[in-house]
């Protein structure tokens, strides 16, 4: 039996995850009201250094309750990641349809330019982290 499997994209995969991360910043304050709860940083916790995600669920929730500001203030990727949430389920849509064709993998050079660029995104991510919570 011969299964197709259909390839996903890094954008996509990225703009499904900011889907998910934006549902659970609509729900994440009636937790943390009900339970007092948190979710604090482990790296942060216990070496005191932020990791280049640090404030994504603070700016997450900021977002989704429209305050920009408070969003980019605790980690501006989050405009990144909306962007691609909200981009991600239209494009789906016209893949599923057939209007837009489905992405072909990418070359081993493409490859190795996307990682770069996102390692890059993750630098500045994380000097942005350092710079707000330890320099400061």
């Amino acid at each position: 039996m011969n299964v197709k499997t259909r390839y996903v994209s890094v954008p996509e995969r990225l703009g499904l995850f900011g889907l998910v991360a934006g549902a659970a910043a609509l729900a994440w304050p009636l937790f943390t009201s009900a339970t007092g709860l948190g979710a604090p940083c482990p790296l942060y916790a216990m070496a005191g250094v932020p990791c280049p995600f640090c404030g994504l669920t603070t700016a997450s929730v900021a977002l989704v309750h429209g305050d920009v500001a408070g969003a980019v203030a605790a980690n501006p990727a989050v405009l990144g990641l909306a962007a691609l949430a909200v981009t991600v389920l239209p494009l789906l849509a016209l893949r599923a349809t057939r209007v837009v064709a489905a992405p072909r993998p990418a070359g081993p050079r493409a490859r190795r330019h996307t990682e770069w660029g996102l390692a890059l995104l993750a630098a500045a991510s994380w000097v942005f982290q350092l710079n707000r919570l330890v320099l400061s």
